[in-house]
């Protein structure tokens, strides 16, 4: 749901984009949890489990893929302030029952702006390196619920999904 008492801020008084000035907020600890899955095949998932995918370490190579892309954030995302971040996780899980991948990013800075986009960032990529150490095997994947679970932190404090 969004707040209609919210404003957007990365919009200057004449609708112009810029990059919101976080010069007069607090250094406060940030963090931000994200998640998303990648559904499969039976078939699929049982490639990673046994180990039996062409390209390598499926899990390995997408949590190192989250992990940059948790870095670059700001080189992708137009308006994202560039962050000395003090925590980045990547957490891969084969789940049967989907069957699939879930995967969960947790970043952490101390800084004048949240870590939201990083997380989210994160496990966008990692969710994409799934796809295409898979992709030989199955075209089919799907990649679902990418969204912000927790973030805490300045002025806004707790969110939790």
């Amino acid at each position: 749901m969004t707040d209609p008492d919210k404003t957007l801020t990365h919009f200057d008084d004449q609708g112009h984009a810029h990059m919101v000035d976080v010069s007069e907020k607090s250094v406060t600890d940030r963090v931000a949890i994200a998640e998303g899955l990648v559904r499969m095949s039976p078939e699929t998932l049982a490639l990673i489990s046994e180990g039996r995918a062409k390209k390598g370490d499926v899990l390995g190579v997408a949590r190192l893929a989250g992990i940059m892309a948790a870095k670059k954030t700001a080189d992708l995302i137009p308006l994202c302030h560039p962050l000395a971040l003090t925590r980045v996780a990547v957490d891969l899980t084969l789940d049967p029952a989907l069957p699939g991948v879930r995967i969960t990013a947790t970043v952490k800075t101390s800084g004048l702006t949240g870590v939201e986009m990083e997380a989210l960032t994160a496990v966008s990529v990692a969710c994409l390196t799934v796809y295409d150490m898979l992709k030989a095997a199955q075209k089919s994947m799907q990649i679902d619920g990418i969204r912000l679970i927790l973030k805490d932190g300045g002025k806004s404090g707790l969110y939790e999904a």
